[in-house]
């Protein structure tokens, strides 16, 4: 998809009518369902003037155009695309430009790919286009012959920024796409000279039937591209799986093996408690999947925290085959043949306002359009209303729809040291009138801190070791700092003890879906993974699906520990999903919060809370921490 298409011309004659960026917003929106922003809508009134100029100085208003040109399955977009013929090909050549109005851009540390612009960090422009580039190449059928060069236009850069940036590709694999500033594209330079350097060279009018067949073109991964995404899979030492892992997904595999003969359909549950390895044994499975060549199988999660870190793990040439799913429909999925992942399959949309039936309308869609759906479930994590799906619901779905049906349970958990007596402990203090024995178990580092100071003494002590720690906290306090550094220490509690009245404040992590949002502060993908991310405190949103050595629990006042058992306390809720709810409403939810929470943990979890009766309640199930 993409917001204008025609010849260069004829976008050079309607550049400068303010009019024109206004229909682009207005397909833009019709496309996306939203308006696209002020600032996007400004970078096109910067940029696509001076591109056309430099387009038609080197005579190249015969090319087809695409301005913002989407992707399939990736959400992302270049920003212009050239379409057009050389003489001594068969197919179409492409020309990716990605566009920028930078005019200074610092090293970032995370390495020459990466640059610090402003406070944003951001991918090297010759990078972009090469993910670009390698898209084209691996999804666009074969038969289109289709040639693929791309370059990144700064027009506003001055010289020594242009000279940095290339200083900064080095011999790399990106170092093959020139970055163009505006003295290498001055207009009084000869049309041929403009054209050579845009990797026009050569470059005419396409044949209508050609762009036609690239527009109509079904996006679907490459052979070369599968095994690629197999090969890095097996190959990762992060989703190596054990014993029960590993006979589990052999059964699932079996299963969708027997599933894809079907010509209704299949729906494979798979069931299993925090630790249990889902997300391991569903990107094993797409890694399974890839080493067939005529698979097009797909790995959604709802959760777009998960599927970055999946995204890195597998590499980048994943992207497309790995995606945040809410809930639109992947493109090119083939009925007959694809099988889709989906997990964390609790954190879906299915609520009401998602369903015109008896039920969900995406689940359902999913179902209508692949071979096989595979849902990874846990019930007891689904921590907000309009979420989650059941067991029971998929059964009756699936024979609705007249599919085949199958459930597999992993009942071997790894996480928390792969103690069942802390995952059985938990489950009776996190349940609504349950009464935990005090904790005696060896298998499993548990013990009640006696400060949000002492928390993040523990915490700061492990990182020290060169193990994995985070703090996190129920939603129970503002959040309404900037997504960029300096963040706002707006978790703030306050305790007495002997020595007087303390208070404790920590921001909470980073909102930037960056992969850095500024120095030492991960973006909120990453906030459980990377470097500085142990200074910030993470909510469920960003710790679910997650894991870490050592996991240090804030519980908010919105839960509090009566005689009676716990008691819910919406008011005291910051989460806009969940304030609005009784609280008998409520309660579930909290508690199925702090169960997440309270897993995460490999080797060790603290907990706190920020309630004196809670604190003093948890004090007689809980030995207190080591001083």
């Amino acid at each position: 998809m993409h917001i204008f298409g025609g010849t260069v011309t004829e976008a050079a004659a309607r550049v400068a009518d303010p009019a024109f960026v206004a229909e682009c917003a207005e397909t833009y929106a019709e496309i996306h369902g939203r308006p696209p922003g002020e600032a996007e809508q400004r970078s096109w009134s910067r940029s696509w003037p001076s591109l056309l100029r430099i387009l038609s100085a080197a005579e190249l208003g015969d090319l087809h155009l695409l301005l913002e040109y989407e992707l399939p399955g990736t959400s992302q977009r270049i920003d212009a695309l050239l379409l057009g013929h050389q003489a001594a090909a068969k197919g179409l050549t492409s020309v990716v430009i990605e566009l920028k109005q930078w005019t200074h851009a610092r090293p970032h540390a995370a390495g020459p790919g990466m640059l610090q612009v402003g406070e944003r960090a951001v991918l090297h422009p010759a990078r972009q286009v090469g993910g670009y580039v390698n898209y084209l190449n691996d999804w666009l059928p074969a038969e289109l012959d289709l040639e693929v060069e791309g370059v990144a236009l700064l027009h506003e850069a001055p010289p020594d920024l242009i000279a940095h940036l290339r200083e900064r590709l080095g011999s790399g694999p990106s170092a093959s796409y020139p970055v163009l500033g505006a003295q290498d594209l001055s207009l009084d330079a000869a049309p041929h000279v403009l054209a050579e350097r845009l990797r026009c060279s050569g470059l005419r009018m396409a044949a209508p039937e050609r762009i036609t067949a690239f527009l109509d073109a079904r996006h679907r991964p490459s052979p070369k591209l599968l095994a690629k995404v197999a090969a890095n899979i097996a190959g990762s030492e992060s989703f190596r799986l054990i014993g029960e892992q590993d006979k589990a997904r052999q059964l699932i595999y079996q299963a969708i093996r027997a599933g894809r003969g079907s010509h209704d359909g299949h729906v494979v549950v798979v069931t299993g408690g925090p630790g249990t390895g889902k997300t391991a044994i569903a990107l094993r499975l797409l890694g399974d999947l890839c080493g067939h060549p005529e698979a097009n199988p797909r790995l959604l999660s709802p959760s777009a925290t998960l599927t970055q870190q999946l995204n890195r793990a597998a590499g980048e040439l994943a992207k497309g085959l790995i995606a945040t799913w809410t809930s639109g429909l992947p493109r090119v999925l083939d009925k007959d043949r694809s099988v889709v992942l989906l997990d964390e399959a609790h954190r879906a949309r299915t609520g009401r306002t998602w369903r015109r039936a008896e039920f969900p309308d995406a689940l359902a869609k999913l179902l209508e359009n692949c071979a096989v759906l595979v849902l990874f479930l846990d019930e007891d994590q689904i921590v907000r209303p309009g979420e989650g799906t059941t067991v029971d619901e998929l059964r009756r779905m699936a024979a609705r729809m007249n599919h085949s049906f199958e459930c597999i349970d992993l009942p071997t958990q790894f996480r928390c040291s792969g103690s069942r007596a802390y995952m059985d402990w938990l489950d009776a203090l996190f349940s609504p009138g349950g009464h935990p024995p005090r904790w005696a178990g060896a298998d499993y580092d548990l013990a009640l801190a006696d400060s949000p100071v002492q928390l993040e003494e523990w915490v700061a002590g492990h990182i020290r070791r060169e193990h994995s720690a985070r703090i996190t906290a129920g939603y129970c306090w503002p959040w309404d700092s900037s997504p960029e550094p300096p963040l706002s220490p707006e978790v703030s509690l306050s305790w007495s003890d002997a020595s007087g009245e303390h208070r404790w404040a920590r921001p909470w992590n980073s909102k930037a879906d960056r992969l850095i949002a500024g120095e030492g502060v991960p973006g909120r993908a990453f906030w459980a993974t990377d470097e500085g991310g142990q200074r910030q405190v993470g909510c469920v949103y960003t710790a679910q699906g997650m894991e870490y050595d050592y996991s240090a629990v804030i519980l908010g006042k919105d839960i509090t520990r009566t005689a009676h058992g716990w008691q819910a306390r919406p008011e005291e809720s910051h989460d806009p999903a969940l304030r609005s709810l009784t609280p008998q409403e409520y309660l579930p939810y909290a508690l199925n919060t702090y169960r997440v929470l309270a897993t995460r943990g490999v080797r060790g979890t603290r907990l706190y809370s920020d309630d004196a009766a809670t604190q003093q309640y948890l004090r007689t199930v809980l030995p207190n921490a080591p001083s």
